[in-house]
């Protein structure tokens, strides 16, 4: 039981490290890209997401480099789905979400593409390098879209609006190059230290590295969405709340899974293919639907009794994961 204590501990403390750490990182980034001239639009869409999604890239490495393949995937997949379920749900219930950005608009289709290609590459139960090199490569290309879109978009958009708000004018660069370095070597240090921790949960209980991914790893992961979406729908930024999340999926499926397979090829679990993937993609599905919108002018809102639904059904889902490590083998 002791032996359990310190995994415990190591999941806590690497979590609670992994998210500060995130903030730190994300801050450092964004500023010295501000100090060096980057445009807000570029730096909102690139380097915010990209920092969001740090701590599951760094899971995922280390997960891959100890041969904890199955971490990483669960880490993955389970990110994107307590981001559209538990982060917007949240986030939903306490202030319902107008989205009106042409941006997102356009980032909601190409997050359900990136889905289904993930899911196809998947689909022969294996997580190859090549597949690893092809996730990457279409992260890669996904980020010069971006890039593209942020130069062409117009300055009335309701997203570049609200991120020019929110990002700061200036930083001096000794501080920024400070906040950069010291959140990239702590969020190492804590990625490390939660994967030994869960690892060694999952070892105790005879469960998969998957679950473990899926569930504690994954909600503990995604806390910095859920604290960036939730500060922003307060400031009614509702536009940032969503777009934190679009752009987080778009990295867990592209730059996690891609990192996850160019370092440690892997057998993928039948239950991602038939139980998470199809999750993940309705709920991207549901979202689309409401961001879109139904009315002529095209703008959606997520409303509260939505929210309540997305967290609703995240919380069957962990429970269902739960009860199936209690009366069965591991998924």
């Amino acid at each position: 039981m002791n032996e359990l204590l310190w995994f415990v501990l190591a999941v806590v403390a690497g979590l609670v490290v992994l998210v500060w750490s995130a903030d730190r990182f994300v801050a450092g980034a964004a500023g010295l890209a501000r100090a060096l001239g980057i445009s807000t639009m570029i730096i909102g869409l690139t380097i915010v997401a990209f920092g969001t999604s740090a701590p599951e890239m760094l899971v995922s490495a280390m997960a891959a480099l100890q041969g904890n393949s199955g971490l990483a995937i669960g880490n993955a997949v389970g990110s994107n789905i307590a981001n559209m379920a538990l982060v917007l749900g949240v986030t939903a219930l306490i202030a319902p979400l107008a989205v009106q950005s042409k941006t997102l608009s356009r980032e909601f289709p190409l997050m359900l593409i990136v889905m289904l290609a993930a899911w196809a590459l998947l689909w022969n139960g294996t997580l190859s390098r090549l597949d690893g090199g092809l996730l990457l490569t279409a992260m890669i290309a996904v980020v010069l879209w971006t890039i593209h879109l942020a130069r062409t978009t117009g300055a009335d958009d309701p997203l570049i609006e609200e991120l020019t708000e929110e990002i700061p004018e200036s930083m001096p660069k000794g501080r920024a190059w400070w906040l950069l370095l010291s959140g990239l070597a702590l969020l190492l240090a804590s990625s490390k230290l939660l994967v030994w921790g869960a690892v060694g949960i999952a070892q105790f209980y005879g469960v998969s590295d998957l679950v473990i991914g899926l569930t504690i790893v994954a909600i503990g992961t995604s806390l910095p969405e859920l604290a960036a979406s939730v500060v922003a729908a307060r400031k009614q930024e509702h536009d940032i709340a969503v777009g934190n999340v679009v752009g987080s999926n778009l990295f867990n499926i592209l730059a996690v899974l891609g990192i996850a397979g160019s370092i440690g090829p892997t057998e993928v679990e039948t239950a991602v293919l038939y139980r998470d993937f199809p999750l993940m993609l309705a709920l991207a599905l549901a979202l689309y639907l409401m961001a879109r919108g139904f009315s002529r002018r095209g703008h959606g809102l997520i409303r509260r009794w939505a929210g309540a639904v997305l967290l609703l059904v995240f919380l069957a889902y962990q429970a269902s994961l739960f009860l199936g490590v209690a009366s069965g083998p591991p998924a």
